[in-house]
């Protein structure tokens, strides 16, 4: 069963060392692969900024700009007693040998750079304020709570170059991938994914299909033998153009990169197995709400995480505005 809702939205060139590990980790790797199907979980979608507005099953996303909605997210349970990661890791896959030698916006390096420097940010610490545990449909978490985690850690990218990925992957290849990833990163043990994600990138020309007309980019979870695995599909998002974020507010021509990423991340911390985290009554993220704000109050911009700067989207805050909710580029 899938559930959809639609929302909107640089391999500069690898180092030597590291394209030489790709061929033999890609080998390694593939010689004990999972083959079995495993069941999928819902889709959570990030509607292109030029989209036109789709929906099934509950799914909804008001017009771009809006600055969110009135409702605040609320907790909805949890997928087996996991609803928020706790101390993210975040994994990055570059998938397939259509990488080589094919990454003209430099995807690759800027978003090793991203994920590398976003944890702990204040941009990122919204997410702290949100929990496991706790009864569904509470929209705060009393104390002593196991609250989501902003310290992500860029825990390894695995260049998985060895052999093509598939034409236009479908979600069933983007799952078996995923899983893939935790088997080379040597998350197998029970609970090893339980606070985890695993970003697949495809390369440039590769992009399943739907992207840029349908979304920008999304996340769900899969099911395995090494537990529920949460991972984000996430194409060459400079391929859509300014449908997902190219020059957005002046941000330049690879702004979508992170401002798409940076939703995903924020998205998949709180509502980690979607759709048991936090989301509010239209069935949106804290993503979702602040989606391609381009003036006042959470419009997106360009922040300093450390000695670099990237372009990033608002995230919505149920304690903002003495707890009627907004959207914030930074949180205490």
């Amino acid at each position: 069963m899938t559930r959809r809702r639609y929302l909107g939205g640089a391999f500069a060139g690898a180092v030597i060392t590291a394209a030489a590990l790709a061929i033999a980790w890609s080998a390694a790797a593939s010689a004990a692969r999972p083959t079995s199907i495993h069941p999928q979980g819902p889709v959570h979608m990030m509607k292109p900024l030029s989209g036109s507005l789709h929906s099934a099953k509950g799914g909804h996303h008001g017009p771009p700009g809006g600055g969110g909605g009135s409702n605040n997210l609320s907790y909805h349970g949890g997928v087996g007693g996991v609803g928020v990661e706790t101390a993210p890791q975040v994994y990055l896959v570059l998938w397939g040998s259509q990488w080589n030698n094919n990454d003209p916006s430099g995807e690759a390096a800027i978003l090793q750079g991203f994920l590398g420097d976003v944890g702990g940010s204040n941009w990122l610490n919204s997410v702290t304020q949100y929990c496991e545990g706790v009864k569904s449909g509470l929209s705060s978490c009393p104390g002593g709570s196991a609250f989501a985690g902003s310290n992500v850690v860029l825990a390894g990218t695995w260049f998985d170059t060895g052999s093509a990925a598939p034409a236009r992957p479908k979600q069933s290849d983007l799952a078996a991938e995923a899983i893939n990833a935790a088997q080379n990163f040597g998350n197998t043990a029970p609970g090893s994914n339980d606070t985890t994600q695993y970003v697949i990138a495809t390369a440039s020309g590769d992009n399943p299909s739907g992207f840029g007309r349908q979304y920008c980019a999304w996340h769900s979870y899969t099911s395995s033998s090494y537990g529920n695995v949460a991972y984000t599909n996430l194409p060459y998002i400079t391929d859509a153009g300014a449908s997902c974020g190219a020059n957005f507010n002046g941000l330049g021509t690879n702004a979508g990169i992170t401002i798409v990423a940076g939703h995903e991340l924020a998205e998949t911390i709180t509502d980690q197995f979607p759709s048991g985290g936090w989301l509010d009554a239209n069935g949106e993220e804290n993503g979702d709400k602040c989606a391609w704000i381009s003036s006042g109050q959470g419009a997106s911009a360009s922040v300093s995480f450390g000695s670099a700067s990237y372009p990033v989207q608002s995230l919505w805050s149920n304690a903002a505005n003495s707890g009627a909710g907004g959207c914030v580029m930074s949180y205490p």
